[in-house]
C-alpha cells in the first residue's frame, strides 16, 4: 500500500531541511555556540590572578565575547619557544599573549603583534612607570600593555646588620665580617636569571649592554668594574658553596634557612619566609638594590605585557579584552592573589599595595623607577645566551682585572647582535 504524506508532515520536512540549511550556513560562519572566545596565552599564577581576571573581563563584556586562559609553562624558555612556533606559523587561535617585559622587540620585529594606538594605547599606559612603558615599545611604538611589574631589592638580617650596606663592595665586606650566616645570597646560575644580575650590574656602573637593538655598547670602564663585582663575591668567602647554581628559589631557601645576611631578590621572597621561616621574617629588611660605584644602583625590572596577536581573527575584541586584563583592577588583583607588584606608579599609595608589602612598598616603587630595563633587541637570546655563556662560571672573573674577558664579552655580543632568526 502506498503511503501518504500529511500536510503537517510535509510542513515538518520542510522546517527540519531550513533548520539544516540554516546550521550549514552558520557552521561555515564559525558557528553559533555563543559569543567570540578571546584565548588569552600566559604563564600560570599560583595565587589565580589570571583566572579571576579572565572570568571579570569577561562579565564586564556583557556578552560581546568570553576570554578563555590557555596556560603556557612556568619555564620562561619553554613558553617562549610554544609562543614561537605558533606564532612563525600565524597560528589564529592566539589572541591575547601575556609577554614577558624581554620579548616585546623580538615579537613585534617579524610583525607578530599589533601596536596599541589612540585611546586604548592612553589607557594601557596611563600612570605608569616610565621604565616599564620602555619594556613595552620598540622602534616608538607601544606594543603591548603594561601588566605587572617586578623589581629587586636587598634583603637583609637586622638582627645581624643594624645599617644595611649601600654598595656593592659594602654587602660583601660586611658579609666576610660576619661570625654567622655570613653569606650573599644571588642568582648565578647559567639561566636567565643571570644574565638579570649581570645587566643591573653593568647597568648600575654607567654603561648599558646595547645602546640599539643592533649597537653593543658596553663601555670598557664601567663593565669592568661591574664584572670585578661578580669576581670579587665569587672568590670571596661571602659566596655561597651553590654560587655557579644558584637561582631565586635556591637564594630564597638558603636565606630563610638562616645561611645568608644578604640576597638580593624579588618581591615575593617576603610572603616566602612569613610563612616558611617566621624567625627569619621577623628580623627581615629590604634595602635599595646596592650600588657598583658612585652611579646610582639601576635595579632589575621584570613583569608581564599584554600583546595582541597579528592573527587573531578577533583583533579589536582582543584589545579591549588585553585592555581591561590590563587594568588598575586587574593588577590589582594580581597584588592581592600573587603579591606581583603592579605597573601603574599610582597604585603604591593605596592600601592594597602597602598590605602586600608593609614597610616597604615605596621602597619597591624607588626600585621601579629607577630599574634598567634589559636590551629590547630581536637577537635577544642571543645576547643573553652570549652573556651567560661568557661569563659563567662567576669564578670566570677576578676580583680586579678583567680587561681580557671584557675583550671576548663585547666580541661575543658583536656576533650576537648580527644573528638572524628566533629559534
Amino acid at each position: 500500500m502506498k503511503s501518504r504524506r500529511t500536510r503537517s508532515g510535509a510542513l515538518g520536512l520542510a522546517a527540519a531541511a531550513l533548520a539544516a540549511a540554516a546550521t550549514l550556513v552558520l557552521s561555515a560562519c564559525g558557528g553559533s555556540s555563543g559569543p567570540p572566545e578571546i584565548k588569552f596565552f600566559v604563564a600560570i599564577q599560583p595565587g589565580g590572578t589570571i583566572e579571576a581576571n579572565a572570568e571579570r573581563c569577561t562579565k564586564e563584556a556583557n556578552g560581546k565575547y568570553t576570554i578563555k586562559p590557555e596556560l603556557l609553562p612556568n619555564d620562561a624558555s619553554q613558553a617562549r619557544e610554544q609562543l614561537v612556533r605558533r606564532l612563525g606559523a600565524k597560528d589564529s587561535t592566539i589572541d591575547v599573549i601575556g609577554l614577558d617585559v624581554i620579548r616585546t622587540a623580538e615579537f613585534a620585529n617579524p610583525g607578530w603583534i599589533e601596536p596599541w594606538t589612540g585611546k586604548l594605547k592612553e589607557e594601557a599606559t596611563e600612570e605608569v612607570f616610565p621604565s616599564v612603558i620602555k619594556t613595552a615599545t620598540f622602534e616608538k611604538q607601544v606594543y603591548a600593555a603594561p601588566f605587572n611589574t617586578n623589581t629587586q631589592v636587598l634583603w637583609y638580617r637586622k638582627d645581624l646588620v643594624p645599617d644595611p650596606p649601600k654598595t656593592w663592595d659594602e654587602v660583601i665586606e660586611m658579609a666576610e665580617n660576619l661570625k654567622e650566616a655570613g653569606k650573599v645570597q644571588v642568582q648565578a646560575e647559567r639561566y636567565e636569571g643571570y644574565f638579570v644580575w649581570i645587566n643591573a650590574l653593568i647597568d648600575s656602573a654607567g654603561t648599558e649592554i646595547l645602546s640599539g637593538p643592533e649597537a653593543v655598547d658596553l663601555e670598557q670602564k664601567p663593565t669592568e668594574e661591574a664584572l670585578d663585582v661578580i669576581g670579587k663575591l665569587a672568590h670571596s668567602s661571602a659566596a655561597s658553596p651553590n654560587l655557579p647554581t644558584s637561582n631565586e628559589d635556591t637564594a630564597r631557601l638558603a636565606f630563610e634557612a638562616g645561611e645568608a645576611a644578604f640576597m638580593t631578590n624579588y618581591t615575593f621572597a617576603f610572603a616566602s619566609a612569613k610563612e616558611n621561616a617566621p624567625d627569619i621574617w621577623k628580623n627581615m629588611g629590604a634595602a635599595p638594590f646596592p650600588q657598583v660605584n658612585d652611579n646610582p644602583a639601576k635595579p632589575p625590572l621584570g613583569g608581564f605585557n599584554l600583546a595582541v596577536s597579528s592573527y587573531s581573527k578577533h583583533k579589536d575584541m582582543a584589545f579591549e579584552a588585553a585592555a581591561c586584563l590590563a587594568d588598575e583592577k586587574s593588577q590589582l588583583t594580581a597584588v592581592e592573589l600573587d603579591g606581583l607588584p603592579p605597573s601603574r606608579s599610582d597604585l603604591y599609595e593605596g592600601k592594597v599595595v602597602k598590605k602586600a608589602y608593609p614597610g616597604f612598598a615605596g621602597l619597591v616603587k624607588e626600585m621601579i623607577e629607577s630599574a634598567g630595563p634589559r636590551p629590547a633587541t630581536p637577537a635577544y637570546e642571543d645576547v643573553s645566551s652570549a652573556v651567560q655563556r661568557t661569563l659563567h662560571p662567576p669564578e670566570t672573573m677576578s676580583a680586579e682585572d678583567n680587561e681580557g674577558i671584557y675583550d671576548e664579552l663585547k666580541s661575543n655580543l658583536e656576533a650576537a647582535v648580527n644573528r638572524e632568526g628566533l629559534l
